[in-house]
């Protein structure tokens, strides 16, 4: 009670401070939790990655061109590698809307067990089944969960996809990555839409049946990955061979730095909260030098007199951390809900970030209250006493 008596001496600054450390607290939390979503996303790649080699045209820089199918045999030959998946994948739309954290929707078309249970990266479903080798030639798809909730849909519904209607088999659990934005269709059905996308020109020289737009190269336990991925850029014409090492390193130190930018900005925040706690507390100890020589005369040790100046510090810390964590809730949730519908989902506030910022704030207060603790410790009695 005595601690929080002597914070309402002066409600205003006390009010004042505790908002400081709401505003610094509320941006660490909504940073944070952006930062904790990319990373969600990146760990998923990192995941995606880990087993495999992924081999692409390497003449243009952003979506690659599509390759021939018979590249699959040439890479299949090299020793270290031991299952090659041919794959297919397109924008679903040919004009994407809004902005995703997931990314664009993408189809994807691979040949059903193609991988011979080498696929590590497994997601289950929520309601339906799975692709076949029976559905070859058939409209039939399997949906993300961004993708289900924006469009409404579920098992047994029917998708337009580049303007044929496609029946949804199967819908995915959410992963907060990638599969929540894709759509899986027959491999020969993917390669048709591939084809259909090509330029009139291209389109009348090559087959359907030819085309992929990426090989998954599963290495033989104990092969040299990077090396596997270097001849193969070696051997097949144009090909671009991407490992999870080269992934990690490439968005990796993106990452980082973008985690660097967002806590920091927070934590300047907080910075100028703390400094504004040492002030309220040097004023409050400037306030009470009459109080606490008084004390020191009938015998409170200095010890005491520092723990409850730093506990005053700590309580406003962890005042104004709850306040700055609920207000950073508020903001995430209803950001999150309102792109919801579209699957723009931008932050993901978790426990453990809710718990670090609430602590930090305390620990943070604690601190910036040790200096005036300190010289109210170090008050001579008498000199104290004489104090107006």
């Amino acid at each position: 009670m005595r601690l929080l008596r002597n914070l309402s001496r002066r409600k205003l600054r006390t009010g004042l401070t505790i908002a400081g450390i709401t505003i610094g607290i509320w941006a660490l939390v909504v940073f944070s939790a952006m930062a904790n979503k990319i990373d969600t996303l990146v760990s998923g790649g990192a995941r995606y990655y880990a087993d495999k080699v992924l081999v692409s045209d390497g003449t243009v820089s952003k979506f690659g061109l599509p390759m021939p199918l018979a590249a699959g045999d040439q890479i299949a030959a090299l020793d270290g590698a031991d299952v090659v998946v041919p794959s297919v994948t397109l924008l679903a739309d040919t004009i994407q809307s809004g902005v995703s954290m997931g990314g664009s929707t993408q189809i994807l078309g691979s040949p059903a067990g193609a991988d011979q249970g080498r696929e590590q990266f497994r997601i289950a479903l929520t309601s339906g089944r799975d692709l076949t080798t029976a559905d070859e030639g058939t409209d039939v798809a399997v949906i993300g969960s961004d993708v289900a909730r924006q469009r409404g849909l579920s098992a047994g519904d029917t998708i337009e996809l580049r303007g044929r209607p496609f029946m949804v088999v199967g819908v995915r659990e959410p992963t907060l990555t990638a599969p929540d934005t894709t759509i899986s269709v027959p491999f020969s059905t993917a390669q048709q839409l591939l084809h259909d996308d090509l330029p009139p020109i291209v389109r009348g020289q090559v087959e359907a049946a030819d085309l992929v737009s990426q090989f998954i190269v599963y290495p033989a336990p104990g092969a040299d990955v990077e090396a596997l991925a270097r001849e193969i850029e070696t051997t097949v014409d144009h090909a671009k061979a991407m490992t999870g090492a080269e992934y990690d390193q490439t968005v990796g130190s993106s990452l980082a730095m973008f985690n660097a930018v967002v806590v920091g900005i927070g934590l300047i925040s907080l910075v100028v909260g703390g400094l504004s706690i040492v002030n309220t507390m040097a004023m409050a100890v400037a306030e009470r030098t009459r109080e606490i020589g008084i004390r020191r005369a009938i015998g409170a040790r200095r010890l005491r007199i520092v723990r409850e100046i730093v506990t005053e510090a700590g309580l406003i810390g962890l005042v104004g951390g709850l306040f700055g964590l609920a207000l950073g809730t508020v903001v995430v949730t209803l950001v999150n809900e309102a792109g919801r519908a579209s699957g723009t989902i931008l932050f993901e506030l978790t426990p453990g970030t809710s718990a670090f910022a609430v602590g930090f704030a305390t620990v943070l207060g604690m601190a910036a209250g040790l200096v005036p603790a300190w010289t109210a410790a170090r008050l001579d009695p008498v000199e104290a006493l004489r104090h107006e």
